[in-house]
Order: C-alpha cells, then structure tokens, then sequence
C-alpha cells in the first residue's frame, strides 16, 4: 500500500488507473459495500474560502464516516488574514494535518504548493478552473445508474465552467464515451483544456467536442447535464448574457428526441433558469442520487488520498488493524 500523502489537484495528477480505482471503489460504497475505519487516527482539514453545501457536507461527513477528526476553517479563520504567507500556513497545515480539502477563490497555484510535500494529502474541493471531485461524484453515479461508463453519450449544456472541464478530462479517459459540450457563444470550455481531452480521447475511442449552437444535436443520448448558470464566485463580463444562455435552458420538450436519457445537475439549481422544474423533480432526473454520491466518491477520495499514511502511522504507533 502507498504510505506517502497523495494529492488531487487536477484529474490531471491522476493516472487511468487512480482514476478507475477511485471510481469503483465510490460506486461499491454506493451499493453499500461495507467501508471499514481506514482513516482510524487521522485528521482531515476542511477549508472553504467559498460557499458550499454539498461538496463541505460530503468530505466532513465521509471523513467522519472513515474514522477520521475534522478540523473546519472558513474563509476568515486564518492569519492570511493578517499577513501570513499562503506557502507558511501550508507548511504548518502539512505539520499537523493528514490531509486537506480545500476550495479557495481562484487559481490552484497555492494548493500546488501545499502539494510540495507527503505527509499531508491535498484535495481540490472546487478551483476557479477545475472541480475534479466534481466529476468524481458525476462518474460515480453514472457507473452505479448505467453499470459502465465506458461508450456512454452525454450532452452538456451551458456554461463552458469547472464542472464542465472536469467532465471533458473524466470522460475521455472512457472507452467510446461521449461529451457533446454545447456552450454559449463566449461561454465555452477553454481550447487548452478541450487539446487535453482530445489528447486523451485519441487514445481511448472517446470524443470531446464542442459548439455554440443547438443545431444537429446527437441523435441518441444517455445523458443530459446541466450546471447553473451563476457560477460560485463568478460574475459575467456581458449585461444581456441571461439572453445568450437562455436558449440552452433544458426543458421537457428535450426528453420528446431522448425518452430514455436521464438528466444530471451538479447542484444547487435555480429552477426556471438553466432547467425547469419539470425536469429537474421529474421522473428522468437523478441530480439528486448525483448530490448522495458526493459523500460516496470523497469517501473513495479520501481512501485513495489519506489511508496508506493514516495505516503507516497506526503501524508505528503499535495500534491493531481497522476493520
């Protein structure tokens, strides 16, 4: 077993198999598979610079639930408030935690420097650019809906935002699977990301493509996807953009074209915008059972990231196994 701290940054960091163990390990939990107490005497940091619901609740809770403490700080607890370097409250976190999710307000670079180290696991619970645990709940899901995710197609539709590149760089690491990313003009995922995707893809059979318009949609899905369209911490540069985004509303009349497709949301929704009601409480939506599967997948996540350190120090300390 890895008795070093490992770090999830980016699904990026991960190899095809970290992201595969991941994943099953988050749908057998799902399934009720029994979880043990791995992370039995070890402490996990929860830090939000930024609201959150679902994401803090899902890694405190499966901390808890793994045998782990909590420590939570938000966003004004900290002496960065009065000076201190991000590079030294990281060196002091590393000291005394064994792992830390964190959702901060922009670029990943100071969980970057958290990560120059092994004794402490760093979790990207949100950046500006990527959610990656984000996706992990999104595969997780899907596997325990489909049985697979491979050769599965998936429309997405909105803004081009963290979820959204998070589901273009999973999604190409799947046999046959399919992203159609449909953005509005302006809104879309980055070039650089979509090279990434289309770099993994290639050597999968997976496809990542991208347009501005809603014309010649697939002719079969598995999947509809949405995000709200106000983005945690994020402003829009254009004052008619609620016009831009409105044609990509997803409403009942899709389901007419993809009767057997099931609608996804990462949450929180705001009905009447990005989706209607009617879809998102509707017989075809498993945005909820999405929402359950954050706890899952931090669970798996912090399994991968945290358990061969916490079994080394209990090793150490003379301590029985965890069961």
């Amino acid at each position: 077993m890895e008795t070093g701290a490992r770090h999830l940054i980016s699904l990026e960091d991960l190899t095809d198999d970290d992201l595969f163990q991941i994943v099953e390990r988050g749908a057998a939990l799902a399934a009720g598979q029994p979880r043990g107490r791995p992370l039995d005497g070890a402490v996990v940091g929860i830090y939000f610079r930024r609201t959150s619901t679902r994401t803090r609740t899902a890694f405190s809770s499966g901390a808890l639930r793994l045998g782990a403490q909590i420590v939570s700080f938000g966003p004004d607890d900290l002496q960065t408030n009065t000076g201190e370097t991000l590079a030294d409250t990281g060196r002091v976190f590393g000291r005394m935690l064994d792992g830390i999710v964190a959702r901060t307000t922009g670029d990943p670079a100071e969980l970057r420097g958290w990560a120059d180290q092994d004794r402490m696991a760093v979790i990207n619970a949100m950046t500006a650019d990527e959610h990656p645990t984000q996706a992990m709940a999104d595969l997780v899901t899907l596997r325990g809906h489909f049985g697979r995710v491979a050769g599965l197609r998936v429309l997405y539709l909105g803004e081009g935002n963290n979820t959204a590149v998070a589901l273009a760089l999973a999604l190409s690491r799947y046999p046959g699977a399919e992203l159609h990313l449909r953005t509005p003009p302006g809104y879309g995922v980055p070039d650089e990301v979509l090279k990434v995707a289309a770099a993994r893809a290639s050597g999968t059979g997976a496809a990542v493509t991208q347009r501005h318009d809603l014309e010649d949609l697939p002719a079969e899905l598995d999947v509809v996807y949405t995000t709200r369209w106000q983005t945690t911490g994020t402003t829009k540069p254009d004052p008619n953009w609620r016009e831009i985004f409105a044609p990509f509303q997803v409403g009942t009349g899709l389901w007419n074209d993809y009767p057997k497709a099931v609608f996804m949301h990462d949450l929180p929704a705001h009905r009447g915008e990005e989706v209607t009601a009617e879809v998102l409480d509707g017989p075809a939506s498993i945005a909820f059972t999405q929402a359950e599967n954050k706890m899952h997948s931090a669970m798996a996540v912090l399994e991968w990231a945290c358990a061969g350190r916490a079994a080394a120090q209990r090793e150490a300390r003379g301590d029985g196994p965890t069961g």
